[in-house]
């Protein structure tokens, strides 16, 4: 007998998962999408196979809410191994360059001034980046040198959390588009030597950080897709660095039709770029407020609704 189809949920939330060495971040999304039977799935902000560490995954009417995460302020702590380049900038590749030279504490200390604030970078080949329509790491893995363009990233912080003769760790504060790869490979070369991340974890994304986070093993551990529920963050929880409109139930259901309301009262907003509709703590929509109104962009749909 043929095994009977899974039933898909409708199910919203944001899982926050402490991703797994050697595990893309599509495999990982794949298998909490399984684990929750829901309907739809997607992360913010990609992790390389090779790294561990946060990867936000956003269930159901959370997907429309992934922007507001990926954009945020991410932390991650890197080991460079000192003394070898390789292709790819992380232990994956094939050597291409060493060196005997090992920087002091103090040296490596000194120049971290010059990686904070706006800088520019350039992407490592190996990369997800599109040039002419080909990714680069496309292009790499065909064995062409693909140009990559230098971009313009802001480090907010950068320290040193230990040091030694082979491997240094590092923690960077940073904003999306940053390479810590091509971070590491930077500062080698400004200390006259070469070196590769040997380790990399991400410690936080936008308002998610390693508190948040639970691991596959941790939600296997769970009887059914249901009981694991109570794992799942609500959708609010990526939208907090945004202003919160309140409504009440007439206003709730304009706004759940995709139309504007008008807000009412002394300290109602007249203009907002961007904000989030919320009616007795359920999110309803973003969108703008504009000449007392607001617009909603996206409306966020119960889970019951869609199930219609």
């Amino acid at each position: 007998m043929s095994q009977q189809k899974r039933v898909k949920r409708a199910i919203s939330g944001w899982l926050i998962l402490n991703k797994p060495y050697d595990m893309t971040s599509t495999q990982a999304v794949g298998k909490i999408k399984w684990l929750f039977e829901a309907k739809k799935a997607g992360h913010a902000g990609t992790l390389d196979p090779l790294a561990t560490g946060i990867l936000p995954i956003a269930l159901g009417e959370a997907t429309k809410t992934v922007p507001f995460v990926q954009d945020g302020t991410k932390i991650y702590e890197f080991d460079i191994a000192w003394g070898s380049a390789t292709t790819t900038d992380d232990v994956e590749g094939e050597v291409i360059e060493t060196s005997d030279h090992r920087p002091t504490e103090a040296e490596l200390t000194d120049i971290l001034p010059c990686f904070t604030g706006i800088i520019t970078q350039i992407p490592p080949a190996f990369s997800a980046i599109k040039i002419n329509g080909e990714r680069a790491y496309d292009l790499a893995r065909a064995g062409e040198k693909p140009d990559m363009p230098p971009r313009e990233i802001e480090i907010e912080a950068l320290e040193v959390l230990a040091h030694g003769a082979e491997i240094s760790t590092l923690r960077v504060t940073c904003q999306k588009g940053t390479y810590v790869r091509a971070l590491a490979r930077d500062i080698a070369k400004k200390l006259g030597s070469v070196a590769h991340v040997s380790r990399l974890h991400r410690a936080a994304v936008g308002p998610f950080t390693q508190d948040d986070a639970v691991s596959i093993e941790y939600l296997e551990d769970y009887a059914d897709s249901i009981s694991r529920d109570q794992a799942l963050r609500p959708i609010a929880d990526a939208l907090g660095h945004l202003d919160e409109v309140s409504l009440d139930q007439k206003q709730a259901q304009a706004v759940r039709m995709g139309n504007p309301a008008l807000l009412l009262g002394r300290n109602a907003p007249i203009s907002l770029e961007v904000a989030y509709a919320t009616h007795k703590g359920d999110v309803l929509a973003i969108g703008r407020v504009e000449k007392g109104q607001f617009k909603p962009s996206r409306v966020i749909l119960p889970d019951s609704a869609q199930r219609n």
